[in-house]
């Protein structure tokens, strides 16, 4: 139950920090400041909070995998229920001027959904007559779960549509909202910026956007979460035979990304065992380069896998779509080394975790420094949280490659490292 505000101490100033971006690690970061009695303004560029983390489904078998989806939800929850916190949504940061503190500017482009007007009802999502129109959000926990794409609303082409204006029981929708312009103070910042997907049209040799049973690992979450079971693009059948490809993006140093994405063989080991957990009469290989092994108790996880999940240690070559929209998979056998044909109904590739698009003129802004893969730098390689500038904080996968929890931890920190360092300044004050 939310109870108001928290009281500062007698003759103590509220301090303020600017959390960027509302992924698992800017929420956690959040949360844990309003803990602290740190007030937070929480901007986030998209429509949603939640970042990708939001879209994951659980991956329970017949126990839970400690895949971290469900604490995405339950923090998310926490902070639109926290005082503290003030979410800005479809928002971005224009410009910061340090002053001792920090003062800045956004531009909140228009929401066009009223959050407090707004019951979540999914009138305008069913009907619209524009697909993509109308967004709806992964979390029943976000506020309004749906939104308006002004790239493929027709109001915003030729002003020939305002259908899901005038049908809006509660007028919630305001299709002629404009931009409008904000600034304000903070004393501290955390980067939580986030990470963008490797597109696999990078890869052509997958077909990935040209062969439909082709999927990326996170299309395949989002499927998990919203259908509960796994079938093929072509004709929603459940897939017999399922192909994972890991490192589509990481370790490449073709395209100059050798580094670990440290997340991809969990997450597709966990994905398969949800799926077999299913149907078991699904046949699973997963093709890898290495098995990383990342987190507690992975490697005991790693041997159950095996006794139902196929792993082949080789990187397949192209892939061809062919009769009933199977794939034929090229790969070389492990013991000889000669090429085996195999076909499968889905693929699904094991996308990598790449350095934000607004990573080059975020860092220019705050005059940080990014590192040789594109990630914010480190000051203090002992200090996971540290940058170039003691008032500015990193979380999550703005810094590099990370799991939720680790994300989760990483937010904590930085918390932590905020609130020490507003306690230094004010006695230096």
């Amino acid at each position: 139950m939310n109870e108001g505000p928290k009281e500062n101490s007698p003759g103590q100033t509220s301090k303020k920090v600017l959390v960027i971006g509302g992924g698992i690690a800017g929420l956690t970061a959040a949360w844990e400041l309003a803990r602290l009695n740190v007030d937070v303004e929480l901007v986030e560029k998209g429509h949603f909070l939640g970042g990708h983390a939001i879209q994951f489904c659980c991956k329970a078998a017949d126990e839970c995998q400690k895949c971290g989806a469900c604490s995405v939800e339950k923090r998310l929850l926490e902070v639109i229920q926290e005082p503290r916190i003030k979410v800005h949504l479809n928002a971005q940061l224009q410009g910061v001027n340090r002053n001792g503190g920090f003062s800045y500017s956004l531009v909140h482009r228009p929401l066009h959904v009223d959050p407090q007007k707004c019951t979540n009802c999914g009138l305008c999502f069913e009907k619209c007559p524009a697909p993509g129109a109308i967004v709806r959000g992964y979390s029943k926990n976000n506020v309004p779960l749906y939104a308006i794409d002004e790239s493929r609303c027709l109001y915003f082409k030729d002003k020939s549509c305002t259908i899901c204006q005038d049908e809006c029981p509660e007028n919630a929708i305001s299709l002629g909202q404009v931009s409008e312009e904000a600034s304000g103070e903070a004393d501290a910042i955390v980067v939580a910026s986030g990470f963008q997907a490797f597109n696999p049209v990078g890869k052509p040799r997958y077909g990935y956007g040209i062969n439909r049973n082709v999927i990326t690992a996170l299309e395949l979450e989002r499927m998990l979460r919203e259908k509960g079971e796994v079938v093929r693009p072509s004709d929603d059948t459940v897939p017999q035979a399922i192909a994972f490809i890991q490192c589509v993006g990481s370790r490449d140093h073709q395209l100059r990304h050798g580094f670990c994405s440290q997340v991809c063989c969990g997450y597709a080991m966990r994905m398969a065992e949800a799926m077999y957990h299913r149907h078991p009469e699904v046949k699973i290989s997963i093709f890898y380069m290495d098995i990383q092994n990342c987190g507690k108790n992975f490697a005991e996880f790693h041997e159950r896998c095996k006794d139902h999940i196929r792993f082949v240690r080789f990187m397949p070559g192209d892939i061809f779509q062919g009769e009933q929209d199977q794939l034929s998979l090229y790969y070389g056998d492990e013991q000889d080394g000669r090429s085996v044909k195999e076909t499968f109904d889905l693929v699904v590739l094991s996308v990598g975790i790449m350095p934000g698009l607004s990573n080059p003129s975020l860092a220019e802004m705050l005059n940080l420094d990014l590192d040789e893969q594109g990630f914010f730098a480190l000051a203090n390689p002992l200090d996971r949280t540290s940058t170039n500038d003691q008032g500015i904080f990193l979380a999550g996968t703005a810094q590099g490659p990370k799991d939720i929890a680790d994300s989760m931890v990483q937010a904590g920190q930085a918390a932590q490292q905020v609130a020490e360092y507003l306690g230094a300044m004010a006695c230096l004050k």
